[in-house]
Parts: C-alpha cells; sequence; structure tokens
C-alpha cells in the first residue's frame, strides 16, 4: 500500500544506512498515453538518476489518490506533495489557467516557450498561482493536436448545431458559442459516449496518442488543424513547503530534468505522428481540412470569448495582455528569420 505524508517535505524512506526523500506525484495522465503520461514516468527516473537516488519521486496513476478534479486542491494543501498536471485542469479555480496550456490561434512550441522562460510567463503563473502554495515547473511541450473526430462532415457552422462533443478548456468555450453542446469528460468515458452516441463527436489529442487509443473505431471524420490546442504545456506542480524543503541540488535536477524533455518531447511528437496518420487513413479514416468558413466562424467565435474573459477576470486579463504583447513583437522576428 502506497503510504504518503502530508504537509512532510516529501517524506523520508529508509534505504538501508542512507536515506532516500520520495516526492509522492498524482499524474493527471495515465502512463500508457505516449508524451501525455509516459514523460511523467521519465522524470522520475530522471531525477532519480541525477541525484543518486537521493531523491525518488513516486509516480501513481489517475485517481489513484485523489480525483483528477481534486488534484491542485490537494498539492495546495500538501495531501499529495506533487502532480503531473496541465494548468488548464485548474480552470474551474482560476480563470486564467488555460493561457498556461493551450489557447485557440496560440503560439506555436517555439513561441510559447520563449513567452514562458523569457518573456514573463513562467514569473506570471508563479504570481497568480502564489496564494495557493504550489510551485510549477514547464515538463512537457505538446504538438498540435487534432480538431477533432466527428461521426459526420462538418462544412458549415450549421452542421455544428446542436453537436454533443467533449472538448478541453477554452475551446470548448468557442463550441459553445457555436451552438455545440461542449462536454468535459475522461478519456474512457469519451470512448464509451462514442461507442454509444451519447456524444456525437470528441477531440482528444494527436495522432500519435489518438490512434493508440483506437478513436478510429468509434468515428472516421478527422479534423485539422487544432485551432483550438497549437501547443500545449503541462507542468510538474510541486507544494511550496515540499518544494522549500528540498535541497538546491535536488531542485536543480528537477528543473534541469524538466527543461530536458522540454526539448525531447518537441522532437518526440514532430518525429512521431506521420506513421499514425498514415495508419488512420488506411483504416478508413478521411482526414480533412477545415474550409476557410469554418476557421473563420472558429476564430470570429474565439475573439469573442477572449472579450468576455478579459472582462470577468483580472488575472485573465494580465496573462492574456502579457502573451498578446509578447507575441506581437515576437512577429516582426518571426516574419524575418523563418522561410515560410
Amino acid at each position: 500500500m502506497k503510504k504518503y505524508f502530508a504537509g512532510l517535505a516529501a517524506g523520508l524512506v529508509m534505504a538501508g544506512s542512507a536515506q532516500a526523500e520520495t516526492i509522492v506525484m498524482q499524474s493527471i495522465y495515465p502512463s500508457s498515453l505516449p508524451l501525455l503520461g509516459d514523460t511523467g514516468v521519465t522524470l522520475a527516473e530522471q531525477v532519480a538518476a541525477l541525484t543518486s537516488g537521493e531523491l525518488e519521486i513516486e509516480f501513481n496513476e489517475p485517481n489513484a489518490i485523489v480525483g483528477g478534479n481534486e488534484m491542485w486542491d490537494a498539492i495546495s494543501t500538501g495531501a499529495v506533495d506533487a502532480g503531473w498536471y496541465s494548468p488548464g485542469f485548474a480552470q474551474g479555480i482560476i480563470p486564467a489557467a488555460p493561457i498556461f496550456t493551450a489557447v485557440p490561434f496560440g503560439p506555436d512550441a517555439r513561441e510559447y516557450t520563449a513567452w514562458w522562460y523569457n518573456g514573463g510567463g513562467e514569473e506570471l503563473w508563479a504570481e497568480i498561482t502564489a496564494p495557493y502554495n504550489i510551485h510549477s515547473e514547464l515538463c512537457t511541450i505538446l504538438v498540435p493536436e487534432a480538431s477533432g473526430w466527428f461521426g459526420n462532415e462538418i462544412n458549415s457552422p450549421e452542421d455544428l448545431q446542436g453537436l454533443k462533443m467533449r472538448i478541453f478548456g477554452l475551446g470548448a468555450q468557442v463550441m459553445q458559442r457555436l451552438g455545440v453542446e461542449a462536454q468535459s469528460m475522461p478519456v474512457s468515458d469519451t470512448m464509451t459516449g462514442l461507442r454509444l452516441g451519447t456524444i456525437d463527436a470528441a477531440e482528444l489529442s494527436f495522432p500519435m496518442i489518438d490512434m493508440a487509443l483506437g478513436m478510429q473505431e468509434h468515428a472516421q471524420h478527422y479534423y485539422f488543424p487544432g485551432w483550438h490546442q497549437q501547443t500545449s504545456l503541462i507542468t510538474f506542480i510541486i507544494n511550496q513547503d515540499v518544494w522549500d524543503g528540498l535541497t538546491d541540488q535536488q531542485r536543480t535536477s528537477i528543473s534541469t530534468a524538466c527543461a530536458a524533455n522540454v526539448a525531447i518531447t518537441i522532437a518526440r511528437g514532430e518525429a512521431g505522428q506521420m506513421e499514425p496518420l498514415a495508419k488512420l487513413e488506411e483504416s478508413g479514416v478521411t482526414i480533412h481540412t477545415w474550409n476557410d468558413e469554418m476557421m473563420t466562424a472558429f476564430r470570429e467565435s474565439w475573439n469573442a470569448v477572449v472579450e468576455e474573459q478579459v472582462a470577468a477576470d483580472a488575472d485573465f486579463a494580465r496573462a492574456w495582455q502579457s502573451l498578446s504583447d509578447f507575441r506581437e513583437n515576437y512577429s516582426q522576428w518571426s516574419a524575418i528569420g523563418y522561410v515560410d
């Protein structure tokens, strides 16, 4: 039986005559999922190696200790030491949180990491989350997601009316404005919903994961680009008291491993989509790209959502302003520095 100690700085575990500190971490994603989940396991292995076994991260699957929607509060209070987590899941507590995970029509991996590390994003997230006693380390960055799986072709905004769809984050609010009954649900419930017909469509991830989950068994129309999640951030979050209780070397080991994983996961993600995409087509899936009318509808709806969110929450407003200002300044470099 797993043991964890609330409020202790990573509960001490005796290992012979030496002491190893153990951080109990629960993941929001199953370890079986490529990039999303298995990188959390990799982090634990890296930290153990970098600290010669003096610091261990115990990886726990989703819901092993607390429910997924309870993770933020559990880590905040110290009931659980740490989490493998996307900030957007804290949207119900912190309305600005999705800006630190995925933004519709948002930045690519280069631009997002530039803002996080050198454009004020990391510091702003730390400031917003300070009252919750949680420290965050960016630890994975993902390639663009697919826009979704649909049972029928979608050729105009009218085709979305009344559609029941599983979709995450700010993208859900965009779809709601277009007449979709947007729903948030776990992966297992999503698959069941598609099979039973209680939902008509779903977005989950990119081809590597979607094929692993068997999405092609439930829908045949696969749409791109994923305007709602051009890049997604995954973080290692840890109770601030636990973090402060670690040595400088232990904290540096975690930060270094996470920074390495950011580079590794973007490369792995980019290289890993071609084979599953080809296999999906071979299985009978039709790959679509949204037409201009649909992309315009998504963008106009997103603009309205942003306006509402900025007016409703001061932290959302300043986070959005920070990201927008950075992107405006970055656009000159992007335009002249890269070949289209």
